[in-house]
């Protein structure tokens, strides 16, 4: 008898648990699109040229590993506002680049963005009503981004748009997924660290962004 208060609490506790960690996720979430936006719109009005790929996976990668180590530290909070600000930075020559090109260059901008915001919020609203378990994707979301990355990486050295535009449609299912698998692993308690599941889906929603506005500057943009 003396057992049974116990078997109730840590049910209790674990939804209590998993409660603060989506709380605590989408509100670091959410001040590191602000900052992120805000640094983008700092190196666009500064007319900062692009890094290139190099810098740019260079940096991606240099703050995602120290992230990753400082995960469990306050100190993980400011890697956490130091690799979002820098994906801000690299995300502002790019959207130069749209609006100078095209004549409804801002039209697209924003629709990259309203789309990116109905299809992250769909998605997490359904994860979190529904509570189904997605980590059966796991694997097959990581060979996918792998082999998405690769022939990303094909594209931009040999010139193939529509080898371009194949991988902006596979990012756009890929990271649609992750969004699914990251969130039904933080509900089931495969993820605990509300930095490391910040940073998960920022880079989800960075990467719906770029490749959504990618295929509309393709089919509807007008030069």
């Amino acid at each position: 008898m003396t057992q049974q208060p116990f078997a109730i609490a840590r049910p209790a506790e674990s939804i209590l648990a998993t409660n603060k960690l989506i709380r605590n996720t989408y509100t670091l979430l959410s001040m590191t699109l602000l900052f992120s936006a805000l640094t983008a719109g700092i190196s666009m009005a500064m007319g900062f040229p692009y890094m290139g790929i190099l810098i740019t996976l260079g940096g991606y990668f240099g703050l995602l590993f120290l992230t990753t180590r400082l995960r469990n530290s306050v100190w993980g909070l400011v890697s956490v506002f130091a690799l979002t600000g820098f994906m801000g930075l690299t995300l502002g020559p790019m959207l130069n680049a749209y609006i100078q090109a095209y004549a409804n260059g801002g039209k697209l901008v924003m629709t990259a963005l309203g789309g990116t915001g109905v299809i992250f919020l769909g998605l997490s609203g359904y994860a979190l009503t529904t509570r189904k378990d997605f980590s059966f994707m796991g694997g097959f979301i990581m060979v996918g981004v792998l082999v998405a990355f690769l022939a990303g990486i094909g594209a931009l050295i040999f010139n193939l748009p529509a080898l371009s535009l194949a991988v902006s449609a596979m990012f756009i299912l890929l990271m649609s997924g992750y969004i699914l698998y990251l969130t039904g692993e933080m509900i089931h308690g495969g993820e605990t660290n509300y930095i490391m599941a910040t940073i998960g889906l920022y880079i989800a929603i960075y990467n719906l962004f770029t490749s959504l506005l990618h295929l509309l500057g393709a089919f509807s943009g007008e030069d």
